[in-house]
């Protein structure tokens, strides 16, 4: 109950700064973007964006890739991301702890700036890596100021992923960790 509590208050302060989210953090966010997108091929791939916002995300990918699903709680701010709908670019208010599809159906999944709002950010690493085929790409990014480099390792090390590429950049306010969505197993040998 306390997780939902915590859920539903992150989720009424984005409902209420929708309108403002755009101008507040667009150049932050696609600097992340861009540095992950660096990072990760992302054509004719099913892609998801956990946490999806106003759908800024969409912009930087949707002409490279075969399909874009974008969750979000706020309701306020997928009305904003609803404005980048097409025929390969969709949306939807979801749970990242409680994702609405079947397993290993994404290719790569971004989640970008939303694991500090999160009550229990490895249960949504679980899940994120539920959704992910095999071997796929999992984005993630960590506030510096919520989560400290050594926190956002210990998140990604205990997740059993393999991580490919790391980025703490003075210019980006946020750790991001590349991961490739394979299992490992005591010993590091990549399970099949």
């Amino acid at each position: 109950m306390a997780a939902w509590t915590e859920k539903r208050r992150v989720m009424q302060a984005y409902d209420v700064t929708a309108e403002m989210y755009d101008e507040r953090y667009c150049e932050e966010q696609k600097r992340k973007y861009q540095k992950a997108l660096e990072n990760v091929n992302v054509v004719g791939a099913a892609v998801l964006d956990v946490g999806c916002g106003s759908g800024l995300f969409f912009q930087e990918i949707a002409d490279k890739v075969r399909l874009i699903i974008g969750i979000d709680l706020s309701k306020g701010l997928l009305l904003k991301a609803k404005r980048h709908v097409r025929e390969n670019v969709f949306v939807l208010q979801a749970d990242a702890d409680h994702l609405p599809f079947v397993n290993g159906f994404f290719d790569a999944v971004f989640s970008f700036t939303v694991l500090q709002n999160i009550p229990k950010p490895s249960k949504t690493l679980l899940e994120v890596t539920r959704v992910t085929r095999y071997s796929g790409k999992i984005v993630l990014s960590g506030l510096k100021k919520a989560f400290g480099f050594q926190k956002f390792m210990d998140l990604v090390e205990d997740s059993g992923l393999s991580l490919e590429f790391i980025v703490d950049e003075d210019a980006i306010n946020c750790y991001i960790a590349v991961l490739n969505a394979q299992y490992l197993v005591a010993g590091g040998q990549d399970s099949e």
